[in-house]
């Protein structure tokens, strides 16, 4: 059973005051000067963590020895106090005595927690200096700490020179090779290991079940949960949490449940957290809120990272009373000065819609603390609902005061300036991306890609394509999109062809980005055959966005019979977006009996939203039906729909300047109403017969004389 944390608290505590009395008896009988007895009290107040009172006795003691100095190393090392322990090991050194395989091995665990690679590779020359390479703990610590600083070779090569490796130097080099992703290197040592004999425990098959992650694992993970069993670790909490997982990652949550479900009495926090990690990743938000309520019922207390799950589940519109209800629960539980919990907060109303920016703008300015993570919530949300001016404008604010700027930040930016058409300023945040080394990452690939496309620069677009590693589906898809939305759809097909020759995983958004190919280059047939192999030929059930695009390939070619027929045999019942593609194709094609059906459910599902009301006003007006049209106006005046006015802007000097319909907000708007002013009389005279005969008649002189006014007139 778990033990409450109050119950942690109080052992901890019995612990110390355990230690205290025996040093008090210690005292009065005056056996400190034993130096067994002063070692024994010693490590035992390093283990309770109160270092101040172990160093204190420490300078105490008359006749240290090497396992005074070891203890003392071990225990600042376990509080994560690296340099200390370095200081100690030196003094160790000038006091006259030597290290053993027990000083370099605990420093070499400080220096893998660390990761301390340089400060690993100096000691590595003492071990060897000393003759210790052979000595398991010293040797296996080693090996440990190259594995963890993801040296995997050098841990490799350590290993060899073991004379006997034990469980602990096999687990250590299986869990480095697990952490550089190197599957095939991680189940032959597995192999080894079985095959020298040497036991597999529970830091064996941990790391081992992190890699796997996708569907054609099942199997094998499958095979790795029977050996757990064999071995009699099928309820050992490390390995039950990581089967969880590796049954969620591989698509069988019901597998991963029935793990759940057999570990009881066994599970810790973890086991909780794993669970509703598993039911958030395949979309079980209902089943997830559940868990969370029934967790609290059983006497376990949420941590950050349950919080912050939990509070993912809240994104969709749907959820978002639970995700108001939980943003009180953190009050009320003082968690709210948390920085993780804030950040999630944060994503939770930045995702439920875009009318919440301003709850997550309060949460982001009340925030006593702020990480990269809470600058970079803040500036995405603005990049994703248009604000793009006011990411612009935070991103200065956060270079102004020295935030460091990562990968997720250039990506908002540079997403911003391209829904802006700001060439020059992307271009300057695409030399600060280069400078900080972020431009072959994939998302900002994406996004310069992205940017570029949007400008009509594809050939630039496709150089930062050819930077990256191009070994992930990110910048593929941008590119794809980026060709197909540049008119260029049988370049962005064959990029897709190119992409599945060279076995670069494809998503769901490589298929939009298809699919929008096919539409715009009117592909339909083509189009329609990548939907309906998708889940067949690639594994990849086709979403909502998925029939949208085919509903938009459909209406393009004026097939609107069969669009319509396509929404009816979705296996969802379809959203406001599917709709208003068909409602758009209806414009064009002049079909205001389906429109009006169409439009009766997007009023149904949005009644609030001004763009249905927008395009069924223009197809009433384009075909001269005004009754229906004032009709239509009446009801957006009685339910209080605005129409959302449209934004023109223009870059000028690296500075956007915006205007929507007779703006007078802009510090320049009286002159710039002159000068539109004067343009209208321009154009008003150049209307008329005067001004458009005395234009004809200056193009009817010939060149000789026009060139020779000009001169006179001084133009040249």
């Amino acid at each position: 059973m778990r033990r409450p944390l109050n119950s942690l608290i109080q052992s901890s505590a019995y612990a110390f005051y355990k230690v205290l009395t025996t040093h008090c008896h210690a005292l009065k009988l005056g056996t400190l000067a034993d130096v067994y007895t002063a070692n024994k009290i010693l490590n035992a107040y390093t283990r309770c963590k109160e270092l101040h009172i172990a160093r204190k006795l420490f300078d105490e003691i008359p006749h240290r020895d090497t396992v005074s100095w070891n203890t003392m190393i071990a225990g600042f090392v376990n509080c994560g106090n690296l340099e200390t322990a370095c200081k100690i090991l030196k003094n160790m050194r000038r006091c006259g005595f030597d290290f053993d395989g027990y000083s370099l091995g605990s420093l070499l665990k400080g220096v893998a927690s660390a990761y301390r690679l340089e400060v690993g590779q100096q000691l590595h020359s003492m071990v060897i200096k000393m003759g210790y390479e052979e000595n398991v703990y010293a040797g296996s610590a080693l090996l440990d700490m190259y594995a963890k600083c993801e040296k995997v070779e050098d841990a490799y090569t350590v290993f060899k020179y073991l004379p006997e490796p034990n469980s602990v130097s096999w687990n250590a080099l299986i869990a480095g090779f697990s952490k550089v992703g190197d599957r095939s290197t991680a189940f032959w040592l597995l192999h080894c290991m079985e095959k020298e004999g040497v036991r597999a425990e529970d830091g064996t098959f941990a790391p081992l079940l992190t890699l796997l992650d996708d569907i054609e694992s099942y199997k094998l993970t499958i095979q790795i949960h029977g050996k757990i069993v064999k071995h009699g670790l099928a309820f050992d909490n490390t390995v039950c949490n990581a089967m969880i997982t590796a049954y969620s990652e591989c698509g069988s949550i019901r597998d991963a449940r029935k793990v759940f479900d057999g570990a009881v009495g066994m599970r810790d926090l973890v086991t909780w957290n794993s669970m509703l990690a598993a039911y958030l990743v395949h979309e079980e938000e209902e089943l997830g809120f559940q868990l969370f309520l029934d967790m609290q019922r059983l006497g376990f207390e949420p941590d950050i990272y349950t919080y912050t799950s939990i509070l993912s589940a809240c994104f969709e519109k749907a959820h978002k009373s639970h995700g108001q209800s939980l943003h009180a629960v953190v009050i009320k539980r003082g968690l709210e000065y948390l920085v993780p919990i804030s950040n999630a907060l944060i994503a939770m109303y930045l995702k439920s819609n875009n009318t919440s920016m301003g709850e997550a703008l309060k949460l982001f300015e009340s925030m006593e603390l702020k990480d990269r993570v809470s600058w970079n919530s803040i500036l995405t949300g603005f990049s994703q609902i248009g604000l793009n001016e006011d990411a612009l404008k935070l991103f200065g604010q956060m270079r102004s005061l020295m935030v460091e700027i990562d990968h997720y930040a250039f990506s908002a930016v540079l997403r911003s300036c391209a829904d802006l058409a700001t060439l020059q300023l992307g271009r300057q945040v695409h030399v600060l991306a280069i400078k900080s080394g972020s431009e072959t990452n994939d998302f900002v690939a994406s996004a310069l890609i992205f940017l570029y496309s949007k400008c009509g620069i594809i050939e630039d677009a496709r150089k930062s394509f050819e930077e990256t590693p191009n070994d992930s589906s990110i910048a593929w898809n941008s590119l794809i999109f980026g060709y197909a939305q540049n008119g260029q759809g049988s370049i962005a097909l064959d990029l897709f062809f190119l992409m599945r020759d060279r076995k670069v995983r494809l998503d769901h958004i490589t298929f939009v980005a298809v699919l929008t190919a096919c539409s715009h280059i009117g592909l339909v047939e083509e189009g329609l055959n990548f939907l309906k192999s998708m889940e067949s030929d690639y594994g990849i059930p086709p979403r909502m966005e998925h029939y949208a695009c085919a509903v938009d390939l459909l209406g393009r070619a004026r097939r609107l019979g069969e669009a319509r027929t396509l929404i009816e045999s979705m296996p969802f019942k379809p959203d406001a977006m599917v709709w208003k593609t068909l409602l758009g194709a209806c414009r064009v094609c002049g079909d205001i009996e389906l429109a009006t059906q169409v439009a009766s459910h997007l009023l149904e599902l949005e009644p609030e939203e001004h763009c249905t009301y927008v395009l069924l006003s223009h197809l009433y007006g384009h075909l001269r039906r005004w009754d229906e049209k004032a009709n239509l106006t009446r009801l957006m005046r009685e339910r209080g729909v605005k129409k959302v006015p449209g934004w023109s802007w223009i870059e000028i000097k690296n500075q956007v300047h915006a205007f929507n319909a007779e703006d007078q907000s802009h510090p320049l708007s009286k002159e710039i109403y002159q000068m539109l002013g004067e343009l209208m009389e321009e154009i008003t005279w150049l209307d008329t017969d005067t001004g458009l005969d005395a234009l004809i008649s200056d193009f009817d002189e010939p060149c000789e004389s026009r060139d020779a006014k000009l001169l006179s007139a001084g133009n040249f």
